[in-house]
């Protein structure tokens, strides 16, 4: 059977990318650490090794609630410890009295720094505390060269990880219906905007689907996607409830709280 049809073709090259790491665990019988892997490219792993009984699987992103993670794939005799996979939470020291600082401004810092997205996980907020988990083997590059963020002039304070920050994702369900399953109806339909309004968000690189900008109006969204729209917040296309009398698509879908 090929595994390549039962997902899109943009994710085929991480396909390849995961069927090397099960080989490469196989061959050398010996575990291998992924970077930080978003929910769908976490989901593709799993469902690429299957209930595999030569490579096993385990993921970590610092907490169970966080969405980033690291993923081990490893041969049956290996037993995983948490230090497998190399995480560090540091806690972002700034003035709070003074500046405010944004989810966009830490990451384009640490792009700033030359970093990419896979080195690290959540960046995590809560009133004025922030929080982000990265990888082990570049901390000391980000101690050494992330010093401010904005105009805000920043420290960064290792601390362990039974203080991290917890965030539960809520979806609040609500049964919707839709036209046809393009990305512009989709965006336009759950946030009840115009449809010339949902292409311009998207042209404009302002919706990620499967944590992924898409910037093409007619791309197929599918059941179990999960769409973020700027300054809308995220749905979930949790599961078809087939199609209407009028050949219309009518879905459970959430939307985060």
């Amino acid at each position: 059977m090929d595994i390549y049809q039962h997902f899109r073709k943009e994710e085929h090259a991480f396909i390849d990318k995961v069927l090397e790491w099960k080989d490469s665990v196989e061959l050398q019988y010996s575990p291998k650490l992924t970077d930080f892997l978003d929910p769908r490219e976490q989901e593709i792993v799993k469902l690429v090794i299957g209930k595999n009984t030569d490579v096993l699987l385990m993921e970590n992103g610092g907490s169970e609630f966080t969405e980033r993670k690291r993923m081990l794939l490893y041969p049956a005799y290996y037993s995983p410890s948490e230090d497998d996979f190399q995480l560090t939470l540091f806690q972002i020291e700034y003035p709070s009295k003074f500046v405010s600082i944004e989810h966009r401004q830490v990451l384009g810092s640490l792009m700033s720094i030359g970093l990419k997205r896979s080195k690290y996980g959540d960046i995590l907020f809560e009133n004025e505390r922030i929080q982000m988990v990265v990888s082990k083997e570049i901390d000391s590059f980000i101690e050494l060269n992330l010093q401010s963020i904005g105009k805000a002039s920043i420290s960064l304070k290792q601390i362990p990880f039974s203080e991290i920050i917890i965030h539960k994702e809520e979806w609040l369900q609500q049964s919707v219906t839709f036209s046809s399953m393009r990305l512009d109806v989709v965006v336009s339909t759950t946030t009840q905007i115009s449809r010339q309004k949902a292409q311009i968000f998207i042209n404009n690189g302002l919706v990620k689907v499967n944590w992924k900008i898409i910037e093409n109006t007619t791309f197929d969204c599918k059941s179990g996607d999960i769409i973020s729209i700027r300054g809308y917040g995220r749905v979930k296309l949790i599961s078809t409830e087939g199609k209407t009398k009028k050949d219309k698509w009518r879905f459970i879908v959430g939307k985060q709280k």
